[in-house]
């Protein structure tokens, strides 16, 4: 992607940083010095669960992400080699889904939610007061920025996100994919200050909260304690209110008949 200057000439974006230009792919001993020999094994362990191997590179991105922060061009070449794939058709994947990063992230991923509903619930001035707080020298941070350095105790990457799938406990956020619901400029703020101090605040349903990387490497399907990875209520009580009411006045839904007919398959043309 690139965006016309004043003057009218197309530049590259901040997102576009890190993409591959003629003669910056990785030799393959660059890819095999980022990359230990258990991301390798994990990686065999990763293609091993799909019959083909093209199908294991979503969660080999993550696998990447788990290893360096973010998808490297050593982390593009990496996957291309283990699956078989070209590095173009690696990158195009990875600049797809807005999941994986091309720039090192912080210690923890701040995701708020900026879609129609939380939005008219206080969204945009949670984003907002983040961007204000998180900022420094008077000038805010911005959209899949880090204060802090990346990976180190406390740094934070801010990124406004699409629908979080919360509606009924917005306005939400997610910490590393964690959620913090109902949530208000000034607790917002309060939660990213804990963050910064290294301190990690229990989120409102969910797992305890851990690091990015963590998370990442348990995306990829690698988890160091499953049950604590498991742990913690996965609904909150406004999201349960139909099921319940439902039970007290013995409502159901009509079940399925064993014989029901189905709509035929359209042809194929």
């Amino acid at each position: 992607m690139t965006r016309p200057d004043s003057n009218g000439v197309h530049r590259a974006t901040p997102e576009m940083a890190d993409l591959p230009r003629p003669g910056d792919e990785p030799t393959p001993t660059d890819t095999a010095r980022a990359f230990d020999e258990l991301t390798y094994q994990r990686a065999k362990a990763i293609i091993g669960r799909y019959p083909q191997s093209r199908s294991a590179l979503l969660p080999m991105l993550h696998l990447v992400q788990s290893v360096q922060g973010h998808v490297s061009q050593q982390g593009i070449s990496f996957c291309a080699e283990q699956l078989g794939l070209s590095t173009a058709e690696v990158s195009a994947v990875a600049t797809f889904y807005t999941m994986y990063k091309r720039r090192p992230g912080g210690q923890h991923l701040v995701s708020v939610c900026t879609n129609t509903l939380c939005a008219a619930l206080g969204g945009d001035l949670i984003y907002k007061k983040l961007c204000d707080r998180l900022g420094s020298d008077g000038k805010p941070l911005g959209h899949e920025q880090t204060v802090g350095e990346p990976g180190a105790t406390g740094s934070i990457t801010l990124e406004h996100a699409e629908c979080l799938a919360a509606c009924d406990l917005g306005p939400v956020l997610q910490v590393n994919y964690e959620y913090y619901d109902n949530q208000t400029p000034q607790s917002a703020a309060e939660l990213v200050d804990a963050l910064r101090r290294g301190e990690k605040p229990d989120p409102t349903r969910g797992a305890p909260l851990t690091d990015w990387r963590t998370v990442e490497r348990e995306l990829a399907g690698f988890f160091d304690d499953l049950p604590t990875s498991a742990a913690g209520n996965s609904a909150a009580d406004e999201t349960l209110v139909g099921a319940r009411l439902a039970e007290t006045n013995g409502w159901t839904a009509p079940g399925m008949p064993d014989n029901a007919d189905l709509p035929p398959v359209p042809e194929k043309k």
